[in-house]
This record gives C-alpha cells, sequence and structure tokens, in this order.
C-alpha cells in the first residue's frame, strides 16, 4: 500500500474556503475560494516539490558552505543542497509536525528544531492556519526553550495562482525597491536599486519575467501590512500580505514545477540568504524569548 511521502494530509473548511496543508513542512499544499484554486496542485504520491508552501525555519534561503560564525565559533551545517554546495532552506523542511487537534476552519502544527549538527540550538515552532472568509491567515511562534541565544530567521514558500489562468498571463505587483544580486551558486554577493528586469511596482506580466530576486524596501500599509498582488485577465486580484517582522520577500518564477508551464512563488522572509553569515535580518532570541510573525492569502 503507498502512502502520501508529504505525510497525513489536514483539511481546513469555511464556506466556500478550503486549504489542505501536510504534515511534513507544514506545507500549505492547497488553498481554494469560491472553487477557485489558488496554489498549484501536485501528484498525490509526489514528494513536496520545489519547497512548495514550506515552513523555513531556523532560516530561509541559503546559507554559503553550511558554514557560519556563531559569536567566534564556527558552526557547519549539513549540506541540504549538494549541486551547489549550501545549507538550504532550515532544518524542518522535511519535518512531521504533529497537529494539536482535528482540524475545522483553523489548524495548529507544531515541530521542534532539535539540537543538531551545526546548530546547537532548540526552538519549539507552532504555525496556526485560520481560514477567512476569502482565504487563509496564518500565524507562527517560535520560542528558545533551550540555552544560549539562539540565531533565528524564518521564510515560508508559498507557490500561487488564479486558477483556470495561465500563470504567464497574470500581472505582479510588490513594491520592493531595493534587490540583491546573486552569484551562480544563488547566494547575494551585492544590494542594488530595482532595475528594468527586476522592478514590480508598476505591474508586470510573468510571462515577461524570469526571477529570483530577494526584495526588501517594501511599503506598509497603514496596518503595518506589505502586500504583493497577482492580477488576471479578469479582473481578480490574489493577494499576499505579510506582517511586522516579515521585511524581505523573494520572487522565484520556474517551469519546473510540476504539470506548471510557469509557476510563481512568493516568499515572506525575515531575513535574505545568507543571514547567518551577514546578520542582515537575523534575530537572537533569548532563552525562553518568543517571537510571532504572520501572513495571510486572499482573493478579490
Amino acid at each position: 500500500m503507498s502512502t502520501d511521502p508529504t505525510g497525513h494530509r489536514f483539511t481546513l473548511t469555511r464556506g466556500t474556503v478550503t486549504a489542505e496543508v501536510a504534515q511534513v513542512g507544514a506545507a500549505l499544499r492547497a488553498l481554494t475560494v469560491d472553487g477557485t484554486d489558488l496554489v498549484p496542485r501536485y501528484s498525490d504520491d509526489s514528494p513536496t516539490p520545489a519547497a512548495s508552501g514550506v515552513v523555513l525555519v531556523p532560516w530561509p534561503n541559503r546559507i554559503r558552505d553550511g558554514i557560519w560564525d556563531d559569536e567566534g565559533t564556527v558552526r557547519r551545517l549539513a549540506i541540504s543542497e549538494p549541486a551547489l554546495g549550501n545549507a538550504s532552506h532550515g532544518l524542518l523542511r522535511f519535518g512531521a509536525y504533529t497537529a494539536d487537534a482535528a482540524p475545522t476552519d483553523t489548524l495548529t502544527l507544531r515541530a521542534d528544531v532539535f539540537p543538531q549538527t551545526g546548530y546547537p540550538y532548540h526552538l519549539a515552532t507552532a504555525v496556526t492556519f485560520t481560514l477567512t472568509d476569502r482565504g487563509l491567515h496564518i500565524a507562527h511562534v517560535v520560542q528558545n526553550v533551550g540555552s544560549g541565544a539562539a540565531p533565528v530567521a524564518l521564510g515560508v514558500h508559498p507557490y500561487l495562482q488564479i486558477g483556470g489562468v495561465p500563470t504567464a498571463d497574470l500581472v505582479i505587483r510588490s513594491s520592493g525597491t531595493r534587490r540583491l544580486v546573486l552569484d551562480e551558486r544563488s547566494l547575494p554577493i551585492d544590494e542594488r536599486d530595482v532595475d528594468e528586469a527586476t522592478d514590480l511596482r508598476g505591474g508586470r506580466r510573468l510571462g515577461d519575467l524570469s526571477l529570483d530576486t530577494a526584495y526588501r524596501g517594501l511599503d506598509r500599509g497603514a496596518d503595518g501590512r506589505i502586500r504583493h498582488t497577482l492580477t488576471a485577465p479578469d479582473g481578480r486580484i490574489l493577494t499576499l500580505w505579510q506582517g511586522e517582522g516579515f521585511d524581505w520577500a523573494q520572487v522565484f518564477t520556474t517551469d519546473r514545477y510540476p504539470g506548471q508551464p510557469l509557476a510563481v512563488a512568493i516568499e515572506p522572509m525575515t531575513a535574505p540568504a545568507d543571514a547567518f553569515n551577514s546578520g542582515v535580518g537575523l534575530r537572537r532570541l533569548a532563552p525562553g524569548e518568543e517571537w510571532s510573525l504572520e501572513w495571510g492569502v486572499e482573493l478579490a
């Protein structure tokens, strides 16, 4: 008998809104509003492709060579991206989460980052998914339950779509004014203003872009939220918002997502790639300290 390689699948329902969340990586597998899929689906017998929907903790993106300086102590993480020689997407990407209770229109999943090679700290993490009338609200809590000040950054990796519309025909808008320049190993080597190829402020058709770009200088509204939008030719608008603490966003386009000629991920992040070395956006949690973050997706 075959089993789901993403673990148990949790289904949430509220009116015309449904979501599916995988046990492995607390990955957002599906989100539907009024029958419209907002997350591209993949095969039931497939592992999570391209980090689709997973929580990235205690760092998003990459750490060069898996090596970082922990206040004078050199730490060496396992190389989880052998092709580029990096430690990639944190330590819970393939971790199994535990549910507090059976889901209704809300679900809380928990998993610990235990002390291990290259990261001698103990974190308790929780992710709460709550359906809204038009989408999904996600809240994260990270607590240092060990000793010593633990370096932490967090990101999420949702792929988005408006079902029935080719992703190439969606118009993306995002307010970032600064971007990171990457080397051949997808690691930052410079920071510059956005240019013609990366400026999304005026709206750009996704089919005309090729992006793997980290942005900051993102505008926050009066409610403290940063908003990115995907607009369909018929006027429907998908909004991904990110709350306080999420000061970066990665926009990634790919033709390697299964079943999709083009897919786009919009990734809220508290810090960019290689933050354990640069210190940019990195937070140190004291023993017992908690950090709360939130983001969400809506369809209008």
